[in-house]
């Protein structure tokens, strides 16, 4: 099983996704189901209000706190990668990271996950890569740092002796590589509830995954993300959470499986 023979994962997503007067997603449903939120700074999605309102939300659930920083993008929703020199990557987010951090009862988050183009280009640029680790551990040296397992961004975190969460996704395709498929491509996100269950199932248990283009590669992992924003999204968490479960796979915070902290 996926962590040795632990038979533990964390199931986290992205909430807090919210605007001013408009609300994104079920978060106030989502949350019973995932051990650890990712939540909006303000960037990509979120503002005052609702990072607060979420924060909330996520401790009255016992559900792990993490911030989820993104490029200064709210008309892209974070999803355009932009051209910032690490230094200004540093400063974005390091930035979201006390934003969020404030809203806490102890100043004190269990995480950081980059949202969008900002996790993506952290995947395959070194120097993105290594401007994020280093402002999260400057921010925290006990922060968990999630990152897509088995990337070069992976390496430049555990070089660094920070925590590491590596992170699969539950409704997102791979390539035979392991990185994401783009979300402009088509058969990028998966809808059916019976094949984001399948996969689920498949990584917890297997520590593998289909790749689109039919192989099966490694991908061991600590936490599975669903996105709050895909359709049938709470339905698609209880139903992943339930068939894990029932697989004999506990679903605990990833404070609870990365040392340390």
């Amino acid at each position: 099983m996926t962590n040795g023979a632990s038979g533990k994962i964390d199931f986290n997503a992205d909430i807090g996704e919210s605007f001013a007067g408009y609300e994104l997603g079920l978060d106030s449903e989502i949350v019973k189901h995932i051990t650890s939120a990712n939540i909006a700074t303000g960037f990509h999605a979120g503002d005052p209000d609702w990072m607060a309102r979420t924060v909330s939300l996520a401790i009255e659930n016992s559900v792990g706190v993490g911030a989820h920083p993104a490029y200064p993008d709210l008309t892209g929703f974070g999803r355009r990668k932009m051209d910032l020199t690490p230094d200004e990557v540093r400063n974005v987010v390091t930035y979201q990271v006390g934003a969020l951090a404030a809203f806490t009862p102890d100043r004190k988050l269990q995480h950081v996950k980059p949202h969008g183009a900002l996790y993506n280009t952290a995947v395959g640029d070194a120097a993105v890569a290594e401007a994020i680790v280093t402002a999260i551990k400057a921010f925290d040296p006990d922060l968990i740092h999630v990152v897509l397992a088995g990337s070069q961004w992976e390496l430049i975190a555990r070089s660094h002796g920070v925590r590491v969460a590596r992170e699969c996704y539950a409704d997102r395709a791979v390539t035979a590589d392991g990185t994401l498929v783009p979300r402009s491509q088509s058969g990028a996100v998966f809808h059916d509830p019976e094949e984001v269950v399948a996969r689920s199932l498949k990584l917890a248990t297997e520590g593998k995954v289909i790749a689109v283009d039919g192989s099966e590669i490694d991908f061991s992992a600590d936490s599975i993300c669903l996105h709050g924003d895909t359709a049938g999204a709470v339905e698609l968490a209880a139903a992943v959470r339930s068939s894990l479960e029932g697989a004999g796979v506990e679903i605990t915070s990833m404070a609870k499986l990365i040392p340390g902290g």
